[in-house]
C-alpha cells in the first residue's frame, strides 16, 4: 500500500454483483484507461493485467467491504472507500444535470481521488483473526435478529388458536417454550396428555418451581376452554410446527456461532483489555473488539472513534444558527454495540449510571442518554487501546477527582 504522495494515477471503480467499470486518470486529470470486466476469476485476472502498467494506482469506490474490496487489496492497488454521500456530490460535479452511467462515475470517483485525496483514508488490510471475527459476531446479530423475527411469528401463531401456551411462558426465545409446542401441538393434545407428562415436561426442562408451576399446571388444564374453530388449528399448528423446528435448528448454530467467536476472541492479544470492559461481557467484547479492529494509527484521538461509533453530534453552524444533530453515517454495527454496551454498564459502574440519571433529569430521551455515555467511554476505550492496558476503576476514580468532575457531586457516598 503506497502513500497518497506515491501515487501516479487513480482510478475510479463502479462496482456491481455480475461486472465493474473503471476508469483511470493520470496526475493531469487524463483519462489513460477505460475498461469493464467480469466479476469472476477470469476477469479479476483481466484487472490485474491491465493495471500492472500502474504499479502506484489508487482506486476509489464506493463501499469500504465486499468482495471487489478483497480483490482489489489482494492486487496491491491502494483503495479509498467513498461515503455514499461524498459519491453523490462527486456525480453532481460531474454531471449537473443529473446524468448518470457506470463510466461517469468511474470518472467522477478518479478525479475526486486525483485532486481531493490527500484527506482520505487508504484501507488497510484487515488482520485474518479480526476480519473473521467482525464477520462472525456480524452474522450472529443477524441471524439472532432473524430468531427474534421467527419468534414474533410463532408468538401471533399461538394468539390465534392457542392462548394457553402464551399464558404458561413469557420468554418465547427460551428453547423449551418451542419444545413445548412440538411436545403438544395442539390444546386437545396437551390435555389429553394429562397432568403426569406436564410434570414430566417441567422436570425434564428444570421448570418445575413452587412460584410458577401450580399457575403453569392450572393453564395446562383449561388450554381447551378457549378454542379456535378445526381448520385454524390445524393450519396454524402445522405452522407453529414448522416454526419451532426451525428456531430450534437455528438455536443450535447459534451455539456454534458463539463458540467460535469465544475461540477466536481468546486468542487475540486485546482479549484481556476488552474483556475487561464493564458491562460488554462475552458477547459485546468480541463485537467491540472486532468493528475497532487492531490499527492503532486509525483514529489519531478519541473523537475518530467516536465519530466512527456515530456517538460525536454533527454540528452545523451557519451565521447566528449554530446546533447539532445526530450522526447518520456511522459503522452502524459498533454504534449498536456500543449502544448496548452503555446500557449494560449501569450495573456496573456507580458513575455510568450517574452520568444517564443526570441526563435523563435534564429532558434527554433513553437513547440520547445512552449515546452521550457512550460516547464518555470510547473516550476511556480508546486511551486504553493506545496503552495496551484493561480498564481499571480506581484510575477511573482518580482521574475523576484530579479534573474535578461533576459526577462526583452526584454520585452516592459510599459507606
Amino acid at each position: 500500500m503506497k502513500t497518497f504522495a506515491e501515487l501516479t494515477h487513480f482510478a475510479g471503480l463502479d462496482w456491481a454483483k455480475d461486472h465493474h467499470d473503471v476508469v483511470i486518470v493520470d496526475r493531469q486529470g487524463l483519462i489513460v484507461a477505460q475498461f469493464t470486466f467480469p466479476h469472476s476469476a477470469a476477469g479479476w485476472q483481466q484487472w490485474r493485467q491491465c493495471v500492472s502498467s500502474y504499479p502506484a494506482l489508487g482506486v476509489a469506490l464506493e463501499t469500504s467491504s465486499g468482495p471487489a474490496v478483497e480483490q482489489l487489496l489482494d492486487s496491491g492497488v491502494t483503495v479509498f472507500p467513498m461515503n455514499p454521500r461524498s459519491a453523490q456530490s462527486y456525480r453532481q460535479r460531474k454531471a449537473p444535470s443529473g446524468t448518470k452511467t457506470d463510466q461517469l462515475d468511474g470518472w467522477s470517483f478518479a478525479d475526486g481521488l486525483r485532486t481531493d485525496g490527500q484527506g482520505w483514508r487508504p484501507l488497510a488490510p484487515l488482520d485474518p483473526l479480526v476480519q473473521e471475527l467482525r464477520l462472525l459476531c456480524r452474522d450472529e446479530v443477524e441471524l439472532t435478529q432473524q430468531r427474534t423475527a421467527l419468534v414474533n411469528q410463532i408468538q401471533q401463531a399461538l394468539c390465534e388458536y392457542y392462548p394457553a401456551a402464551l399464558e404458561a411462558f413469557d420468554d418465547w426465545t427460551a428453547p423449551y417454550t418451542w419444545e413445548f409446542v412440538k411436545a403438544f401441538p395442539t390444546p386437545a393434545d396437551l390435555v389429553k396428555a394429562g397432568r403426569r407428562r406436564w410434570q414430566n415436561f417441567l422436570h425434564a426442562h428444570k421448570l418445575y418451581r413452587p412460584q410458577t408451576v401450580d399457575a403453569r399446571l392450572e393453564a395446562f388444564a383449561q388450554a381447551t376452554a378457549l378454542t379456535a374453530s378445526p381448520a385454524i388449528t390445524r393450519a396454524k399448528s402445522r405452522l407453529v410446527l414448522t416454526l419451532a423446528a426451525t428456531l430450534l435448528t437455528l438455536e443450535k448454530h447459534l451455539e456454534q456461532y458463539r463458540a467460535a467467536i469465544a475461540q477466536l476472541f481468546a486468542e487475540h492479544p486485546d482479549h484481556d483489555l476488552f474483556g475487561s470492559l464493564p458491562g460488554a461481557g462475552e458477547k459485546l467484547a468480541p463485537r467491540l473488539l472486532s468493528e475497532v479492529g487492531q490499527d492503532r494509527h486509525l483514529f489519531e484521538d478519541a473523537q475518530g472513534l467516536q465519530c466512527l461509533a456515530g456517538t460525536a453530534p454533527v454540528r452545523f453552524q451557519s451565521g447566528q444558527v449554530d446546533r447539532a444533530r445526530i450522526r447518520w453515517h456511522c459503522n452502524k454495527h459498533l454504534r449498536y454495540a456500543v449502544h448496548l454496551w452503555a446500557d449494560c454498564s449501569r450495573k456496573y459502574c456507580t458513575w455510568a449510571q450517574t452520568y444517564y440519571q443526570a441526563h435523563r433529569a435534564k429532558g434527554a430521551s433513553h437513547a440520547s442518554a445512552l449515546r452521550r455515555l457512550g460516547q464518555r467511554w470510547l473516550k476511556i476505550l480508546w486511551t486504553m487501546w493506545q496503552e495496551h492496558k484493561p480498564y481499571d476503576p480506581e484510575r477511573h476514580s482518580r482521574n475523576q477527582q484530579k479534573h474535578g468532575s461533576w459526577l462526583l457531586k452526584l454520585e452516592p457516598a459510599k459507606s
